[in-house]
């Protein structure tokens, strides 16, 4: 049997492109006398609808859109995932479901069963978990169709007490299908290696698994597609980051040398690239401003922007005060000129000045302190907004996430923006992401990479005024953030109690600033964001 993986770049909710790209893949299979093409997991709809779910409109659309491809599907067979209403009397009232199409109609309609709630995940709250599982016999061949999380229930890894794969006869399957769903982080791609290689083990059969490709706000898809054979054999393994459509033939089992990974820091510019362009694009929007200060956040964040979006298109806002240094101006200059991006200068000295002067009399007898930094950071968001609504640019925030940790920025100020490009990258990875922009030819100053991070925001500022070195506050970080480990537990793996204390107390007491950041793009295993939900007001402070 002939099998094409379509990994393709879907769009929430926009189910007239959707299907319209599925119905061109299947076209195209048939040119290619494809027998069988596959679908990532809520193709119909994108990933992940949320509370579009809940929308009777929705459901009937996604319905109409998988008989619309259905009819397309005759001399070949199609898998789509699309949301299924459940017939059940009690539960939820809807399944995340794979469609077999055949013969020009839906010929069978599979659950997922394993249902994430977790994380990112939150798809209990949706569906209800699939009962029944059956095989597919089509053309002489007998395969499993299984969605996304069905296959990860592996050993060491035991979240769900039910195995799909155990309730289906895969003594009598050829190879199984996986459709999936899979956000992109860091790690990830070893993961799923991980997992497919597990049960293409287990029950020694091929495995032919697709993914998403592309962003959805603050999630993005990596792709990766793959099919595998037991023994951890790999019959191909498809391009990450960008749509592919790729052939396999169930009968010859052409081994293929694995590709070599991308680099960590590839994977990061890669995924912040995509991240960025979808985001822009499925928004219906073409232009960025950013505020360029001569630091390194900023810098990276408008090198990556330019990018994804085109240098011509995203103005850089500078915006000296009277604490800015003059190399810093110099370095954000040199930087719009490497990358042939346009840029402004704002001066904020008297627009401060004015401030101060109105607020003499409510602040007399006052010492200055953190307020008139802020306000200094709030002037530049003003400015920064301002720019957005007159022009419509989208205002891209810069704040990474050490700093966001640690409430390290100024509410309604650094924190502005539409979205966070590098809100879940530390700064110990901001610098080799300088590095790694930096690889062929210098774009980003060198002066910026090497010297101290400072805000700017008094004499002689340093980041390091108020923080511990970033190597040892990331570290910290991490293992809070993700590993999940408690103050005690830190301070047992050989930190300093006291930065310990100081920096985990630091980043509770800011949960109320990230609750009101901009979306951040995804590219660890725990982002700021949908996939860490902690109380405002809790006590608890692990």
């Amino acid at each position: 049997m002939k099998i094409a993986l379509a990994q393709l770049n879907y769009h929430i909710g926009n189910f007239e492109a959707n299907t319209q790209k599925i119905i061109e893949a299947i076209q195209s299979a048939k040119k290619d006398q494809v027998d069988l093409i596959v679908f990532a997991e809520l193709a119909i709809c994108g990933y992940p609808p949320k509370d579009l779910l809940e929308f009777d409109d929705f459901i009937d659309t996604s319905k109409e859109s998988i008989l619309r491809i259905a009819e397309h599907c005759k001399d070949i067979a199609a898998i789509v995932g699309a949301p299924s209403r459940s017939i059940l009397e009690r539960g939820k009232p809807l399944h995340n479901s794979a469609y077999f199409l055949a013969e020009g109609v839906i010929q069978s309609i599979h659950h997922k069963a394993l249902l994430p709630t977790y994380d990112v995940f939150d798809e209990n709250r949706y569906f209800q978990a699939g009962k029944s599982f059956q095989l597919v016999t089509y053309k002489n061949e007998t395969f499993a169709i299984t969605i996304c999380e069905d296959l990860w229930n592996i050993d060491g890894d035991m979240k769900y007490d039910l195995s799909p794969t155990e309730q289906l006869d895969l003594k009598k399957a050829d190879f199984i299908i996986n459709i999936a769903a899979s956000p992109f982080s860091v790690t990830q791609r070893e993961k799923r290696e991980q997992v497919l290689n597990w049960n293409a083990n287990k029950y020694q059969l091929p495995i032919y698994y697709v993914n998403h490709i592309g962003a959805q706000t603050e999630l993005i898809f990596d792709g990766g597609s793959r099919a595998i054979l037991p023994n951890n054999q790999s019959l191909g393994e498809m391009s990450y980051f960008s749509e592919e459509t790729r052939f396999f033939d169930s009968q010859k089992n052409a081994i293929e040398k694995a590709r070599s990974p991308l680099s960590k820091m590839e994977r990061i510019h890669q995924a912040l690239i995509l991240g960025i362009r979808d985001y822009f694009k499925k928004s219906n929007f073409s232009k960025a401003v950013i505020g360029l200060s001569g630091g390194i956040d900023s810098a990276v964040t408008l090198a990556i922007a330019a990018e994804a979006l085109g240098s011509e298109n995203v103005m850089s806002i500078l915006m000296p005060s009277e604490f800015s240094s003059e190399h810093s101006i110099n370095d954000a200059i040199a930087l719009c000129e490497n990358l042939g991006s346009p840029y402004e200068i704002i001066p904020i000295k008297s627009i401060f000045n004015a401030f101060q002067h109105e607020l003499a009399n409510p602040f007399l007898g006052k010492k200055e302190d953190v307020t008139e930094e802020n306000l200094q950071a709030r002037i530049r968001g003003t400015l920064l907004m301002a720019y957005s609504n007159k022009f419509g640019n989208i205002l891209l925030n810069t704040s990474n996430k050490s700093e966001m940790a640690v409430g390290y920025g100024t509410l309604y100020g650094d924190m502005c923006g539409g979205l966070s490009v590098i809100g879940d990258v530390y700064k110990t990875e901001v610098f080799e992401l300088a590095r790694y922009i930096n690889r062929d030819q210098e774009i980003i100053p060198i002066n910026t990479i090497i010297k101290p991070p400072s805000a700017e925001l008094r004499p002689d500022q340093k980041d390091t005024d108020s923080l511990p070195e970033y190597e040892l506050l990331d570290q910290i970080l991490r293992h809070y953030l993700e590993g999940t480990k408690g103050t005690n537990h830190i301070i047992e793996l050989g930190f300093d109690p006291e930065i310990t204390k100081k920096i985990i107390r630091l980043v509770n007491l800011n949960e109320y600033k990230r609750f009101q950041a901009p979306p951040i793009l995804r590219i660890s295993s725990k982002a700021f964001g949908m996939g860490r939900l902690m109380p405002l007001v809790g006590k608890y402070t692990s």
